[in-house]
């Protein structure tokens, strides 16, 4: 049984968060580096919550 697609999802955009963030302070774009915290922000809630679908499908 797969995972649920959240959770891939919100794996990809704290990664690219991170990266977007890491570009953003070599740089020195704050818009950038503020977009890649938020992107990482926004992933991990998308990651937990599709763990939590996982929890309640019994994987």
């Amino acid at each position: 049984m797969a995972v649920d697609n959240d959770r891939v999802e919100g794996s990809a955009k704290n990664i690219g968060g991170k990266i977007k963030e890491a570009a953003g302070k070599v740089t020195g774009d704050s818009k950038l580096q503020a977009d890649g915290r938020s992107d990482q922000a926004e992933g991990k809630v998308q990651n937990a919550v599709g763990g939590i679908k996982d929890a309640i499908k019994g994987k």
